[in-house]
């Protein structure tokens, strides 16, 4: 790969990558948020950016935004270098957070004006801006209303209007979907491959695994390391060391104990046992074999079973198999 040189004209460099990261690290004194990362994102791709809470992507997103400057390794967005360069870069890239940065004492047009006169838009450029963002927000007929009487969903897709009024050809979504429900997300979704379908390139931030899957490439990254780094679909068949049963029983938490004791004594050939939800998801090296045998032991332990299945991998699956715990398990770990 080429990586461009930083560069002073006002448009920024037609490139492959839009986005190049190389090396990068940032320290907040003995700690290290983000630790030698490097990566491209390719131009018109939908790049997700996944890990739990306090592995390191918002840091990654600010220092690619020009927030914060990182400790070592550099940066380039559409040729630029936004630790000296960010202001003229900031006119050709979105940002959209999961606070929903709206003025909820403006109405919906207001908050689009408002936006646009900030990034310098002609009157009449914001004026066509305007009708398409409220179009594309499913706003017509409340574009007048109060932001604060809106629903999650459309303060959603009217804090993506605003993030995307000045037609930018990169777009950084932090945890875009947090706290709206399942409709609006799958909306929401429909919205950025509308952007990418147009050239413009999105790197997204999510914990919510099955968002992940509508990525085109996505990268693991935990406790400021990169985990790993494909397709969804090429992650699921080269990072999993197993395959994986589903067990269905009405008490998993007696099941996950039975499992991991049985692991530790090593009674039966498990790779990885986990809770999800109301089952539990056994890696086994053969789900044929193993199938009868975590059937017949969880039955001696007289823990009750409905069904153990094979099931194909999800990018939850992946990420355990990485790490050993689930999204959920490093997210409790991270706030105690």
């Amino acid at each position: 790969m080429r990586f461009p040189w930083p560069h002073h004209s006002g448009e920024p460099e037609p490139t492959e990558h839009p986005i190049v990261i190389d090396h990068l690290t940032k320290r907040f004194g003995d700690f290290v948020a983000v630790d030698d990362v490097s990566f491209h994102v390719n131009a018109g791709e939908v790049y997700g950016w996944l890990g739990p809470n306090g592995a390191g992507k918002t840091t990654t997103i600010r220092m690619m935004l020009g927030l914060m400057r990182p400790t070592s390794g550099r940066i380039w967005v559409l040729g630029y270098d936004p630790a000296t360069q960010s202001k003229i870069m900031q006119q050709h890239v979105g940002y959209m957070s999961q606070l929903f940065t709206l003025y909820e004492d403006l109405t919906a047009a207001e908050n689009i004006r408002f936006y646009g006169l900030a990034y310098g838009l002609p009157r009449d450029v914001l004026r066509q801006r305007q009708a398409e963002i409220i179009a594309m927000a499913g706003l017509e007929g409340r574009e007048n209303e109060l932001t604060a009487h809106l629903s999650g969903g459309w303060k959603q897709r009217l804090a993506l209007g605003c993030a995307i009024v000045h037609n930018p050809r990169v777009v950084f979504l932090d945890e875009p979907t947090a706290g709206v429900d399942p409709i609006s997300r799958r909306e929401f979704w429909g919205l950025i491959y509308a952007m990418a379908k147009k050239g413009v390139t999105v790197l997204v931030t999510t914990h919510y695994m099955d968002e992940a899957e509508l990525c085109q490439r996505v990268a693991f990254i935990s406790e400021g390391h990169l985990l790993a780094l494909d397709s969804p679909e090429r992650l699921k068949a080269t990072a999993m060391r197993g395959q994986i049963l589903e067990v269905n029983t009405p008490t998993p938490d007696r099941a996950l104990q039975a499992l991991e004791a049985a692991k530790k004594r090593g009674e039966l050939p498990l790779l990885d046992v986990a809770l999800y939800g109301a089952q539990l998801h056994v890696v086994v090296p053969d789900a044929g074999a193993g199938k009868p045998l975590v059937w017949d032991y969880l039955s001696a332990q007289d823990v009750a079973v409905t069904a153990v299945e094979w099931i194909a991998p999800t990018l939850e699956d992946v990420f355990l198999a990485l790490t050993g715990r689930s999204i959920e398990e490093e997210d409790e770990g991270n706030e105690e």
